[in-house]
Order: structure tokens, then sequence, then C-alpha cells
């Protein structure tokens, strides 16, 4: 039986831009910022990407046992000086180091390895916290896979400009992407929100971006670099894609609350980037009722008290993902794609 073994090829991440400000990591922002600093520390932003062998669930990522791709392809999950999966056809075996776990793991985790210069490859098997185990990533499930090669999973160029892995580094990290996609900083930290912070750490005086002070548009186009922005005059758009609903900038742009809200609604309103995302239903509704109250906009009697859960729906694309659908809006029943009004 042949051993094939894929290397993944490392190299540290460089940005050197003479006389330009420099990014200086959330640690040196935390010197100053201590409390933003450890609360933005907790959030899913700041655990989005880490190397696989560091990730806070790492424990979970080899669970024993062998998984299968069909009736053909054994794969299994270890630890061997850090994370690494091998599989076979009976023939054939690829033997390859889990080099990058994207995702905080609220939801899931998806892993990448780079399996030369010019290519990434995105395994076929993530792990899903739901259920507490791996399974087909996100697209894949349907895929044929007649070769071992195949088995393994998506192949993705490194710099593609549609559909390269740069950009998944470069909306999961903070600063700039190196050529050989070494991120400056994992995780989506405090200067990836508000600039380098090279010259405010050396000249205070000097402001860094603030996006709290930035119209509810300007955000949601802001934030719209990664969760994807409003979609442009005359874009067709598949409102009833149930995967669609994780754009959460396209879809607030639609709401009517946001729409006529003049500019009162925004990502900020109920998002703090420096807390944990919130999961209480009375903090959202107080939310809700600063607008929709007895002397204005009042909502019906029969309003539950609940309001996300009826005016959000949440959505689930495929086992073990749900994603609040941010159209707010009144939504017949059984229905949580596109609202009646």
């Amino acid at each position: 039986m042949r051993v094939l073994r894929i290397l993944a090829i490392g190299a540290a991440a460089a940005w050197v831009a003479s006389g330009q400000p420099q990014f200086i990591g959330a640690k040196a922002c935390g010197e100053c910022h201590a409390a933003e600093f450890h609360s933005q520390s907790k959030t899913g932003h700041a655990r989005a990407l880490s190397a696989a062998s560091e990730h806070a669930l790492a424990g979970s990522f080899a669970p024993g046992g062998v998984l299968k791709r069909g009736e053909k392809y054994p794969f299994q999950f270890r630890w061997d000086k850090g994370l690494r999966v091998r599989a076979g056809d009976g023939v054939d075996v690829v033997d390859i180091p889990v080099e990058w776990a994207f995702g905080a793991g609220e939801q899931a985790v998806t892993f990448l390895t780079r399996v030369n210069p010019d290519w990434y490859l995105e395994h076929y098997f993530s792990y899903y916290s739901a259920a507490g185990t791996m399974a087909p990533t996100p697209g894949q499930q349907g895929l044929p896979a007649s070769t071992l090669q195949l088995a393994m999973g998506l192949l993705y160029k490194a710099s593609d400009p549609n559909t390269g892995a740069a950009g998944c580094f470069e909306c999961h990290s903070t600063g700039p992407v190196s050529a050989e996609l070494r991120p400056t900083e994992a995780g989506v930290r405090c200067e990836s929100c508000h600039g380098p912070g090279s010259q405010h750490r050396d000249h205070p005086d000097r402001t860094l971006r603030k996006p709290g002070r930035m119209t509810a548009s300007e955000l949601n186009q802001f934030c719209g670099n990664c969760h994807r922005q409003p979609a442009a005059a005359g874009t067709a758009i598949k409102w009833s894609e149930a995967w669609n609903v994780r754009h959460q900038p396209l879809y607030l742009d639609q709401s009517a609350c946001f729409r006529k809200s003049d500019g009162a609604l925004s990502c900020l309103s109920c998002h703090d980037p420096h807390e944990p995302l919130r999961r209480e239903a009375a903090f959202y509704n107080a939310k809700c009722a600063s607008c929709h109250h007895g002397e204005t906009r009042p909502p019906p009697a029969a309003c539950a008290a609940d309001c996300v859960s009826c005016h959000m729906p949440r959505v689930s694309p495929q086992a073990y993902l749900r994603f609040t659908n941010h159209w707010i809006g009144v939504y017949g029943a059984g229905d949580k794609l596109k609202p009646r009004r």
C-alpha cells in the first residue's frame, strides 16, 4: 500500500510599508484599552481563525473511530505532532496535516490545508458543534468523489480573485495576508474595524477609524465587506435560497424597520462588536421596543414576548446549522425566507 504524504508549507506573514501605519496586534491595543480587549477576545469574531491544533474545540476534532465518505473512502482524524487526517481507497493512502480552522465553533469549524504554493484544500469533513461530530462541509455534501484526491475535499486556488483561499483568510483575520497566505493576526480583532494602530499608539491624539460614527448605510457596506453588502440596484438575489440568509447586511437592507428608521437602526443597534453575541430574548425585545411601543408603531396585542422568533426567524439550510434572517418583517405561517411585508 502506497502512502502519499502532502505537507503544508508555511511562511511567516510580513508586511512592511515604509512610512505607513503598521498593524500592531490586539494585545498592543489592550495595553491601554484593557476592558475592550478582554471582552472582544471572547467574541466569535476574535476566534474566527486559528491554527487547527490551537482552536478552543481542538479536543473534539479527533473523536476516534472511522468516518466514511460513501462506502469507498474511510477517514480518520488523529493527533500526531498536530492534527492530521488520513484517508484511503484500498490502494493508496493520503495522510496530511489539518492546518487551519475557520470559524469560532459556535456553529461549525471548517478546515483548510495548503497542499502547494498555488492550491488549498478545503477538507470534506467539518466539525459541527450542535451535534458534536464531524460531517460533510457545507457545499460538499452532494459532490461526487470518483478518486481519493476528490474525496479529500475541494481544492481552491490561493489567489483567485473570485473564489481564492486568500479571501477566506482576509475576512477571518486582521491586517494584510502575505503572499503565502499567512495572516498578520488570526481572528477579527481591533484593527479590522479601527485600522492599523501604530500611529495612535505612538501619538494618542491621532484617532483611528470609528465605525460607531458611520451612518447606518455606511455600516451596512462596511460590515458587508465580509458579511456581504446590500445588493446594488438591478442585482437579482435568490431570496428563496436558504443559504443566502447568512448574509446579514444584504437582508437587513430589505427591512422596513431599517429603511424607515431614518438611520436609527444599524448593525450596532443590536450588536456591540466588543462583546460576545447576546442570546437573551429580553435584550432584543428592548431594542425593538425603542421604536415599537405604545405611543408609536405599537406591536399588535397578540405579539409574543420574543420579537425575534417571529420577525427574524431562524433558517436551517442544512442539518446542524441555523442562521437568523435579518430581513425583519411579518412572516406567514411556515415561511422563514421572505416576509409578507
